[in-house]
């Protein structure tokens, strides 16, 4: 069980799940023209590969110990790389006239961070979790409901946190319904 749990976290850790849903999003977001692809991988060098290479560094000069970070109290610099990354992509986005829907999607992952920020100030919080949740629930508002078929893999997120003792079940949970709350406001655009 804690071989799977591992694979799970490691295959859909926020890095992958970003890069795949950020493609998806900005190919809906430009009406399936090519231009949305690269959309879509600015939002997820952003949003995933940037703040991920960041831990990556600091994991190598022995700040964590892996890219996990389970302490809540050393995550704070992490969120304001993410902040930085995604303000910006999302600043890139606006003044190169990206479509509007990647562009709320980048603003949903900016407000969900600020919130996963003000809660690890005084409670661990779930980002895998949170990710994953935002993820599904902005392809399904881009692309067609369907997509909420795919809460199934952030459920196996959730899980596989809990399963390696990272997180406590309320902890993904919070995680998962902060994703979904903040990407539920693309729907009001």
């Amino acid at each position: 069980m804690n071989r799977t749990a591992r694979v799970v976290t490691d295959v859909l850790q926020p890095r992958n799940v970003l890069l795949a849903g950020m493609l998806g999003i900005g190919l809906a977001a430009a009406s399936g023209h090519w231009s949305g692809l690269l959309w879509g991988l600015l939002g997820a060098l952003c949003a995933g590969l940037v703040p991920a290479g960041y831990i990556e560094w600091e994991r190598k000069r022995g700040t964590w110990g892996d890219r996990h970070v389970v302490d809540r109290t050393q995550r704070a610099p992490i969120f304001f790389v993410i902040l930085g990354s995604i303000g910006t992509g999302s600043l890139v986005m606006l003044l190169g006239g990206a479509p509007t829907a990647i562009l709320v999607a980048m603003l949903a992952l900016w407000v969900m961070t600020i919130g996963l920020l003000a809660v690890n100030t005084v409670w661990k919080i779930s980002v895998d979790s949170a990710v994953a949740s935002a993820v599904v629930a902005l392809l399904a508002a881009v692309h067609s409901p369907w997509w909420l078929l795919a809460y199934a893999l952030t459920a196996a997120v959730c899980w596989s946190r809990v399963a390696l003792t990272y997180h406590t079940v309320a902890q993904t949970l919070a995680g998962a319904t902060l994703g979904a709350a903040t990407a539920g406001a693309f729907l009001f655009v």
